[in-house]
């Protein structure tokens, strides 16, 4: 059930993987725990996640380190 709580759409955060149904990214997560956040501050500050979301975004980050997968960054043309 975890794959299906990240998602990554080109329309949306420019492709980054995100919480499903939200548009926070898993690369802010990350960001927050480096920055000293614990879980119990994230999910007060973000109340559409959960514990389950929050363990995703770790789970999805760690395999993202283990692959060669690349994130393309769509560019305006003009």
């Amino acid at each position: 059930m975890q794959n299906e709580l990240i998602i990554s759409d080109p329309a949306m955060m420019m492709g980054k993987p995100v919480i499903a149904g939200t548009r926070i990214t898993v690369v802010s997560i990350l960001e927050k725990f480096a920055g000293g956040e614990a879980i119990e501050q994230i999910l007060d500050s973000h109340p559409r996640l959960t514990r389950e979301s929050i363990q995703a975004a770790l789970k999805f980050a760690a395999e993202a380190l283990h692959s060669d997968v690349l994130y393309p960054v769509l560019q305006d043309s003009a």
